[in-house]
């Protein structure tokens, strides 16, 4: 009899746990990312709207918290406050930018060490002071002082800690309604997380 013909393979230890088929036990990756996030960390996807037309979106610690399809986004500043231990969101809804009333207050409010994820939806400058700017800035934003009519800002910091955070974009294209923008990642649950 001739021998059959057939392939084997052999491969290291290493090699065959790279191939063996996901586990439904195994975590999976959350909020959209592509890789699981460690214990110390929470998954964080923030888009903003474009234009006037399209929703933000707002996902924490794998759960869409504000959305278009949930209907509890708005105009102005999208904003998820959430305890930066125990990832319990403390507080979620919308700033409409165009009155500005009680803004101020509502950003005093937040605590420190709280994390706070915010999308903008539409123009966000109208009603914007500097004071709320440096509200911003004291939760590690960079950018918020350059945000200028109709750009499109996510944001994703702690308040108190004016540790520059990495989780920040803003576009605008020539003086028009700019593109979405987004940002994701790996959030620390300790203010001294090393992605800062």
């Amino acid at each position: 009899p001739s021998p059959s013909m057939g392939f084997s393979f052999a491969t290291s230890d290493a090699q065959s746990a790279i191939f063996k088929p996901h586990s439904p036990t195994s975590p999976s990756p959350r909020c959209g990312l592509s890789a699981v996030c460690p214990s110390d960390r929470f998954a964080v996807h923030i888009r903003s709207g474009a234009a006037n037309i399209v929703g933000p979106k707002i996902c924490f610690d794998g759960k869409t918290i504000m959305s278009h399809v949930l209907n509890n986004v708005g105009p102005g500043l999208n904003v998820v406050v959430a305890d930066g231990e125990d990832g319990v969101v403390v507080k979620h809804g919308y700033l409409d930018m165009q009155d500005g009333k009680d803004i101020l207050d509502y950003l005093k409010s937040i605590k420190p060490g709280l994390i706070v994820l915010v999308a903008s939806f539409g123009d966000v400058t109208k009603k914007m002071t500097p004071e709320m700017r440096e509200i911003f800035v004291g939760m590690g934003s960079t950018l918020i002082r350059s945000v200028k009519q109709r750009d499109s800002w996510v944001f994703a910091g702690r308040a108190g800690t004016e540790i520059k955070s990495l989780f920040e974009k803003k576009t605008n294209i020539y003086e028009g309604w700019p593109e979405i923008v987004e940002v994701g990642g790996c959030f620390p649950r300790s203010p001294d997380g090393s992605v800062f």
